[in-house]
C-alpha cells in the first residue's frame, strides 16, 4: 500500500485522459460504460452530491484513475466516479494501466496485484489523499455466494454456459456494487478530509 508520497507531477497529471475523450476512443465495452454510467446516475443520492461537493471544497480536487476498458471492475466503476467527478467539480483523469506501469505498481492490490479500478483521490497541488482498488467488500463476498450457487446449480454444463450465467448474475449486482462504492468512498475521503 502506498504512503502519502506521489507517484506522479502535476505535467504527468494533465496528460491524463478526461472520461468523455476515453469514452469517445473505446475499444470494448462501450454500451456497458454508458449503461452503467445511467446506474451511476442513481448510485450518486443527493445526500452523496453534497458529500462530495464538500469534500471538494476541503481539498479534494483531482482524481486520477487507472484502469482498462476491458475489465468488468472498470466498466461498473469508472462511469461511477466520472459521476462524481462531474457532481462534485473534483477532475477526473484516467491512465490506462498496461501504459503506466510505473503509476499502478504503486497501488498494488494487497501489495502484489496490478488490480483495476484505482482511484486517487488528491488535492490541486497533488498531496495524497487516500484511495480505492477494484471493487467493494460487498461484492467480494456475494462474488463467492454467486460462484458456490453457480457450482452447485449448474453442475455438468459447459463452461460457457457456466461463464454466460456467471457474468449475467455479476452484471446484475453492478448498480448495488456502485451503491456500495459511494459508500467505501465517502469513508475513505471523510477520514482523510475530516468530514
Amino acid at each position: 500500500m502506498m504512503g502519502k508520497t506521489n507517484p506522479i507531477d502535476l505535467a504527468r497529471f494533465n496528460t491524463g485522459i478526461k472520461y468523455i475523450d476515453y469514452l469517445s476512443n473505446i475499444n470494448v465495452n462501450k454500451n456497458r460504460f454508458i449503461q452503467n454510467y445511467e446506474t451511476a446516475k442513481e448510485a450518486v443520492t443527493e445526500n452523496s452530491i453534497q458529500f462530495f461537493t464538500a469534500a471538494f471544497q476541503k481539498g479534494a480536487t483531482r482524481i486520477l484513475l487507472i484502469g482498462e476498458d476491458w475489465c468488468p471492475d472498470v466498466y461498473r466503476g469508472m462511469p461511477l466516479i466520472a459521476r462524481i467527478s462531474e457532481v462534485s467539480g473534483m477532475e477526473l483523469k484516467i491512465f490506462p494501466r498496461d501504459t503506466n506501469l510505473d503509476i499502478i505498481d504503486k497501488f498494488l492490490k494487497n501489495g502484489k496485484h496490478r488490480a483495476i479500478p484505482v482511484v486517487v483521490f488528491y488535492t490541486n497541488s497533488l498531496d495524497y489523499l487516500c484511495h480505492w482498488i477494484e471493487r467493494p467488500e460487498t461484492a467480494n463476498k456475494e462474488r463467492m455466494v454467486i460462484e458456490e450457487q453457480i457450482n452447485i446449480e449448474m453442475a455438468g454444463k459447459s463452461e460457457q454456459i457456466i461463464r454466460e450465467e456467471r457474468r449475467e448474475r455479476i452484471n446484475a449486482q453492478f448498480p448495488n456494487w456502485q451503491c456500495e462504492t459511494v459508500i467505501e468512498l465517502k469513508k475513505l475521503l471523510g477520514l482523510a478530509l475530516n468530514l
